[in-house]
């Protein structure tokens, strides 16, 4: 039976990298529930497409165990977090992430996932394709310039067009 994942989703989230993980969960047969990563399930996109997802991240918290990997899917997170790095739904996603991490969960992501799973410290030294914009502010991990990177149970995506050649990695982890 295939594993069952989370996917986190940020307001306002880039639409195209979320819906390569979903297309590709979909018709691989992977279960999934995507969880907004702010106060309501209602997320937009970067391009302004309003999207209504499963669920809130506070209501994945305590639930952990019912999904067998974590996805970030990225958007606008890096000024996203700084302006909201103290709302009670980014401190729930870094704890959900640290309890993903501590349990060896496959953490999947794109864009800013490698600083984000650095910023929960649970990537330290390992190998994380990061956006160019954001390899200056990772901490723990080793940022990359390559276009994906597979460490362990890290699969990262340096953008939403390396998702592709990543993808299939994925799959295969999640069947």
């Amino acid at each position: 039976m295939a594993k069952k994942a989370a996917v986190l989703v940020v307001d306002p989230v880039n639409g195209a990298g979320l819906f390569h993980y979903l297309e590709a969960f979909f018709e691989n047969g992977i279960p999934f529930r995507t969880f907004a990563v702010a106060e309501t399930p209602q997320v937009t996109t970067n391009s302004g497409v309003a999207l209504r997802l499963d669920d809130t991240v506070s209501r994945l918290a305590g639930r952990e165990e019912e999904y067998d990997a974590l996805v970030f899917a990225c958007g606008d997170a890096m000024p996203k977090f700084a302006e909201n790095a103290d709302k009670p739904f980014n401190r729930e996603m870094l704890r959900i992430m640290k309890r993903f991490a501590e349990q060896g969960k496959p953490m999947i992501g794109h864009c800013a996932a490698g600083m984000m799973f650095g910023f929960a410290g649970v990537a330290a030294g390992r190998r994380v394709a990061v956006h160019p914009m954001a390899k200056a502010a990772v901490t723990g991990p080793v940022a990359t310039d390559a276009p994906f990177e597979i460490d362990g149970n890290f699969f990262t995506a340096q953008e939403e067009h390396a998702i592709p050649a990543m993808i299939g990695r994925v799959v295969e982890a999640l069947k």
